[in-house]
């Protein structure tokens, strides 16, 4: 006996979400959230101060579980085991251990989700403007120098989705101009992406998709 698979439309969204909402203590954080991202789009997730965008990314990303609501992940229920190193999430904290050094931070990255083609370690800390502090601990870097590294798993690792919960916060205008490069060129390659800022996205790809949370 074999059991029927179902059929998963071709032009079915890379992430969607129906009716999600939160509670917090039992006070609703957002709700009800619905949203659908294809693979080329950026997302931009907007609200104010307390209004759940960083809850949000975490729940994406795993780390909370929805009070209600569905997602789907190519068009069938989101299992989290399925798409593993396919979901990279960057937030506040960098993920970073402090005294390591950027090169074995980001080889222990490798070691977990892969490594992109034609890209290595060092290749990547280069163009990012870290070449010379492959070696450093990463305790004794500055603050955005330590969110370089953070952004230098993009580069690295082959996720589909992006969740970039506030990329642009410690970087002077050239970080800011290497993420906004960093975007424009994943959703070529057929990446997608959603992003916090309180400041303007900026790039050539197009006007992002605009997610308002509200309670």
């Amino acid at each position: 006996m074999t059991t029927a698979r179902t059929a998963v439309p071709t032009n079915a969204p890379l992430l969607e979400a129906r009716a999600l909402s939160f509670h917090r203590r039992d006070e609703p954080v957002f709700g009800s959230l619905n949203f659908r991202l294809h693979t080329g789009e950026l997302a931009l997730i907007e609200g104010d101060n307390g209004s759940g965008k960083t809850t949000l990314m975490r729940i994406l990303a795993g780390l909370l579980h929805l009070d209600e609501g569905e997602l789907l992940w190519r068009g069938q229920r989101l299992q989290r085991d399925q798409c593993i190193g396919d979901i990279l999430f960057l937030g506040h904290q960098l993920g970073l251990k402090a005294d390591l050094t950027p090169l074995e931070n980001l080889r222990l990255a490798v070691g977990l989700h892969g490594c992109r083609e034609h890209v290595t370690v060092a290749s990547v800390l280069n163009e990012i403007g870290l070449g010379g502090y492959e070696d450093e601990p990463v305790r004794q870097l500055s603050a955005g120098q330590k969110k370089r590294v953070a952004l230098a798993r993009l580069l690295l690792l082959p996720a589909t989705l992006w969740l970039l919960d506030e990329p642009y916060a410690n970087l002077d205008r050239t970080g800011i101009a290497l993420v906004n490069r960093l975007l424009e060129e994943h959703l070529v390659r057929g990446g997608a992406a959603l992003v916090t800022s309180h400041g303007a996205v900026s790039f050539h790809g197009g006007e992002p998709q605009r997610i308002r949370m509200s309670a």
